[in-house]
């Protein structure tokens, strides 16, 4: 045992500190390569030591650069070093974190996570949090109990006669709103498209006075950090309509919320603590391994309410118990990881890291636009969308640059144009990670927009 978990360390090692001198995303040949990991199930035992040598030669260089300093895609963080070797201690533990009698330790890392994420993000101490798998599940987590809660004040109890023939909900989102959210909507059995949209301004926040009419039926859905933008819907204003009327407000503040940590970004989340749920994810700006996510409910009642089961052979404490705050029952110890990044930042050194990268996308912003090319959102946080003309070449150009290698960037629709969309997330980027980056960019816009020229000096070609 010891002997194959020197060999994995030391190979994980050493995929750590080449990172940065390797390309970002894998080459063709190197996803074909993975055949070699398929074909037939073995009749016969293996070799634990020559499985693992396979996985790292023939899957090591397939993998995305996702933990690089390089990489923009997605709002993906990378792994802060204690946070990935707590998780390998929290991984040779083999927890789960059901009950409190079945870890100790684990229930105790989520306990004390919980008050200090409380306190970052300025929420009540009496707050609920579910230790999750990431923002699709916890906007799952924090409707289920908004579900619960405006249920229940009808007479009706939803966790024991469903939904069926249930007193309606409404639910008003953004127009803007994400994905993630409207999947956590069909799954707790709102439906995706039975909602009501608001609609946005020009950055992608919901327009507080265009909002309907709230009653106690009705859950309002709003965003911390818009997943391209980066903007903050005004809580402020929808929070008080909201507590006036009776409405249940969620926040899916899946990267966004994290400004709360940072004094020169807290103000973008004023308001938002007046919300009744909230989610949140660890993978991204907090630089943890995956999956790593979080739910808060300011009710604990309503959260315990939509989560909690019982059977007699279920040892159950007058402590917190974890499996009443999640919809996964067993589960590995995510509070591991999420203790070990908070512990060794500190408040201050999250609170640097979060600039650090809100510094790197205004950089990433200013470099493009001096050179020509059109940022298109204003650059309040971590998220950088830009054009290079119309559709097909904004397109041509992400691709060319994501084959590149020197960087990945996603593209999206923004505003009804093709764009690219830069996510600075990770505590690893540097300054000479984004010029380089802004260089490879420009290079393939300069190959694309005047590929004659360019083959005039280039003997590769526009190819």
């Amino acid at each position: 045992m010891r002997k194959l978990l020197m060999d994995a360390a030391s190979r994980s090692a050493r995929y750590a500190e080449e990172i940065g001198q390797r390309r970002v995303a894998p080459r063709d040949q190197e996803i074909a390569a993975l055949h070699a990991l398929g074909g037939t199930l073995p009749e016969h035992s293996e070799e634990p030591a020559t499985v693992l040598r396979l996985l790292d030669e023939v899957g090591s260089p397939a993998t995305v650069a996702s933990t690089g300093g390089r990489y923009f895609g997605f709002v993906t963080g990378g792994t802060l070093p204690v946070a990935l070797a707590c998780n390998w201690l929290a991984g040779a533990w083999d927890q789960n974190v059901a009950v409190r009698a079945m870890s100790p330790v684990a229930a105790h890392l989520e306990d004390v996570a919980a008050e200090w994420l409380r306190q970052l993000f300025g929420l009540p101490s009496t707050c609920a949090v579910g230790f999750v798998t990431g923002a699709t599940m916890a906007n799952f987590t924090g409707l289920a109990a908004a579900r619960h809660a405006l249920l229940a004040r009808a007479g009706w109890n939803v966790e024991e006669d469903g939904l069926f023939g249930a007193p309606p909900l409404r639910v008003v989102v953004g127009d803007e709103v994400h994905v993630s959210l409207l999947k956590a909507l069909s799954l707790v059995g709102f439906g995706r498209t039975r909602v009501l949209r608001v609609p946005t301004d020009r950055q992608g926040r919901m327009r507080a006075a265009a909002l309907p009419d709230l009653d106690d039926r009705t859950i309002v859905c709003i965003q911390a950090g818009n997943v391209n933008s980066g903007a903050f819907d005004p809580a402020a204003d929808v929070c008080a309509r909201a507590t006036q009327a009776g409405a249940w407000v969620h926040v899916d503040g899946a990267f966004g919320l994290w400004a709360a940590a940072a004094p020169q970004r807290a103000h973008l989340v004023a308001g938002f603590d007046r919300a009744d749920s909230w989610s949140v994810d660890c993978h991204k700006w907090l630089n943890v391994p995956y999956d790593s996510g979080l739910a808060f409910v300011r009710s604990a009642a309503d959260l315990e309410a939509a989560m909690s089961v019982s059977a007699p052979y279920i040892a159950i404490t007058p402590q917190r118990e974890p499996w009443f705050h999640t919809p996964e029952a067993s589960r590995r110890a995510r509070a591991v990881e999420i203790w070990a990044a908070l512990r060794s930042l500190g408040r201050f050194g999250l609170a640097d890291l979060i600039e650090h990268d809100c510094r790197l996308a205004a950089r990433f912003a200013e470099r493009l636009s001096a050179a020509g090319v059109e940022v298109l959102n204003d650059v309040v946080l971590n998220q950088v969308v830009v054009a290079f003309g119309d559709d097909e070449t904004t397109n041509r150009i992400i691709a060319r640059v994501q084959n590149e290698g020197t960087c990945w960037c996603g593209g999206t629709m923004w505003r009804g144009r093709a764009a690219m969309r830069i996510s600075v997330s990770s505590w690893v980027t540097t300054e000479n990670d984004v010029d380089r980056s802004v260089e490879a960019i420009l290079l393939e816009r300069h190959r694309v927009l005047d590929p004659l020229r360019h083959r005039a000096i280039d003997p590769r070609g526009p190819d």
